[in-house]
């Protein structure tokens, strides 16, 4: 990419949200300005985010490994060296039946093409079988490892308040992963950012609740689980990014904690709500 093309963050600005495919996006942005990414990707199958070219989307599960492992390159090129990726990926189910109307599986109002009726077809790779449980997080996470991050920790989010499922032939789930990779062996990390109620250190293991619904995106990150990710991997005035950024909550986290936020959204009304929301934050700090 020719130096013309690319861009470098300014000292002066708080927060950017670039419009548009992060694959893209991603490519205009200079090698080593940013410190920490945390983000989760749209999960396989599940929901539309009304773009041709959206990522989760993909006809199998594999094409979107792929793709995020594209992405991930990307991201690995614009981190520091001593920069980190926080990431949250969701899992799904092989199935040979139709969608119903809780879990990972089921029939969600804003999903216009049904795009979640591919994780009820069994996909022909990996020798899934009807009702496998795809284990995507860990697919991901060990084609990112493959493709050269430094896979150093894995983190299970327990949820307040799961979404209900009417299985009765396995445990409801009320869990998903969050990965931390690094760029090289030598990492900017700060264990005394965030300890357990003890004084100890960190374990790896976080109960979050969701946030409230003040936002038309379907599917909010927690923006105490953003908080932790942050604190413990940068600094103040560092540049965090979340190339997939849906809502803005890594921004308003960032924002939170006086950190930069260099956001990346595919759809454009969630871009526009998403700046209203961190304006809003911003100035509500003020007040405060």
């Amino acid at each position: 990419m020719a130096a013309e093309q690319t861009r470098t963050p300014s000292a002066e600005e708080e927060f950017q949200i670039l419009v548009g495919d992060c694959r893209e996006m991603l490519k205009t942005i200079r090698s080593e300005t940013v410190q920490c990414c945390v983000t989760s990707p749209p999960y396989w199958g599940l929901r539309d985010y009304q773009h041709e070219s959206q990522i989760g989307a993909e006809a199998s599960p594999q094409e979107y490994v792929d793709n995020l492992v594209a992405v991930f390159r990307e991201v690995g090129r614009v981190l520091r060296g001593d920069g980190t990726l926080w990431l949250n990926v969701g899992d799904g189910y092989a199935r040979n039946g139709g969608t119903g109307v809780c879990g990972p599986n089921a029939k969600v109002g804003n999903t216009k093409k049904l795009i979640q009726k591919r994780n009820c077809k069994v996909p022909d790779c990996w020798g899934l079988k009807d009702r496998d449980l795809l284990g995507m997080p860990w697919r991901v996470a060990f084609a990112l490892q493959s493709d050269g991050w430094i896979l150093r920790s894995h983190i299970t989010w327990i949820k307040k308040t799961p979404m209900p499922e009417s299985v009765r032939n396995r445990p409801t789930n009320a869990t998903e992963s969050l990965f931390l990779f690094a760029k090289e062996p030598r990492y900017y990390y700060d264990n005394t950012a965030i300890r357990e109620k003890s004084g100890a250190n960190l374990r790896n293991y976080w109960i979050i609740g969701a946030d409230s619904q003040n936002t038309n995106h379907p599917a909010v990150f927690p923006r105490e689980l953003a908080r932790r990710c942050i604190l413990l991997t940068s600094r103040p005035d560092d540049w965090v990014l979340d190339p997939f950024s849906g809502s803005g909550t890594t921004g308003i986290a960032a924002r939170e904690l006086g950190r930069k936020a260099l956001l990346i959204e595919i759809n454009e009304q969630y871009a526009e709500e998403s700046q209203v929301r961190i304006r809003r934050f911003a100035q509500k700090l003020l007040w405060d």
